[in-house]
């Protein structure tokens, strides 16, 4: 397989990550071949529908896995160590230290009987044991006044039922940087908020990439998130990763079927009184896939031929350096053009 980026000392670097867990019937592999990159101070976003595959990779990265959970190869490479080969005492080390995770739903992440200052004072005191009480809640402080809460002193006494869902998240968010991580995880970091709340939150990630320099994955469904915050653009699929691309380019030029599809199907695009754009069928059962290209049975590409059902490409550049998992990339390129 191509390496997926060319990134010169990346701050996280995955390649050809194969995961497996286990079921009734036996391991089935859901990430295969999974391999990105991400710079200090880039977001990079991470795309696709439900199942694709999104968020377990960064579970895997975590290593917040369930259990009988295989990494069958592959490298989680993190300032030259393999994370996927740290014991549980060394990885706590760096897990919520140096790589700090932003996970889908604060109501979950936060305990609702703790105070939420009470909560990060407890994110940094693990990571800074001879840290009195009094510095870590200065230090939480300035963390809930870096996000943007106001009164940050008295909100940090309340608890999370005190605290709208966008306060929420900020709260989860200063938890993600307590540490000064190197490296954030935002999982669906707006998930189930406004419009509004969703553009606040996301300003407030690109405000700590800025004066921190982190690196920020970006996951998500939502493509117009992705067009906005993120300079390059993961597009997954069934556990695979189908296309890589710098965001403009991936609007402007997609040389994917799937990645095409997910554009033409963003609320929005459509001219008004014109049916929306669905991509037909569903994603596949991890169980399920078929013998070629995972996306085959619901490409409407022009393209499209018997070797797409037979044959499962690999993620290789076309004729101009972009990378795609396509059998067509090349006819793609050359109609774009």
């Amino acid at each position: 397989m191509t390496n997926a980026i060319a990134v010169k000392n990346a701050a996280i670097s995955i390649q050809d990550l194969v995961l497996e867990l286990p079921t009734p019937n036996g391991d089935v592999r859901v990430l295969d071949g999974v391999s990105f990159d991400i710079a200090p101070g880039e977001i990079v976003g991470i795309v696709g529908e439900s199942g694709s595959g999104k968020s377990m990779t960064a579970l895997t990265l975590m290593r917040l896995l369930p259990p009988g959970a295989n990494i069958v190869s592959g490298q989680l490479d993190f300032h030259g160590v393999d994370l996927s080969a740290l014991s549980p005492r060394e990885l706590r080390k760096i897990r919520g230290r140096r790589i700090g995770m932003i996970f889908q739903d604060p109501m979950t992440t936060l305990d609702p009987v703790v105070q939420v200052g009470a909560q990060i004072d407890e994110a940094y005191r693990i990571h800074h044991p001879k840290a009195s009480r009094a510095e870590a809640r200065l230090r939480t402080i300035e963390m809930l006044e870096l996000v943007g809460v106001p009164d940050a002193a008295r909100r940090a006494k309340q608890y999370p039922h005190q605290w709208s869902g966008g306060m929420r998240q900020r709260a989860v968010i200063a938890m993600a940087l307590v540490n000064d991580p190197e490296v954030v995880i935002a999982d669906e970091p707006t998930t189930a908020l406004d419009a509004t709340i969703q553009a606040q939150v996301l300003d407030v990630l690109v405000k700590v990439r800025d004066e921190l320099g982190v690196a920020i994955a970006l996951i998500t469904h939502d493509l117009g998130l992705i067009a906005q915050f993120a300079s390059r653009a993961v597009v997954m699929y069934a556990g695979r990763v189908l296309e890589v691309a710098g965001t403009h380019e991936l609007f402007d030029d997609s040389r994917h079927p799937y990645t095409a599809a997910l554009i033409s199907s963003r609320p929005g695009s459509t001219p008004r009184g014109e049916d929306l754009v669905t991509i037909p069928g569903r994603p596949p059962a991890m169980d399920e896939l078929p013998i070629g290209c995972p996306f085959a049975p619901r490409c409407v590409s022009p393209f499209k031929s018997e070797k797409c059902d037979k044959e499962r490409p690999s993620l290789e550049a076309s004729a101009d350096g972009r990378l795609s998992a396509c059998h067509y990339r090349n006819e793609r390129h050359e109609v774009m053009r």
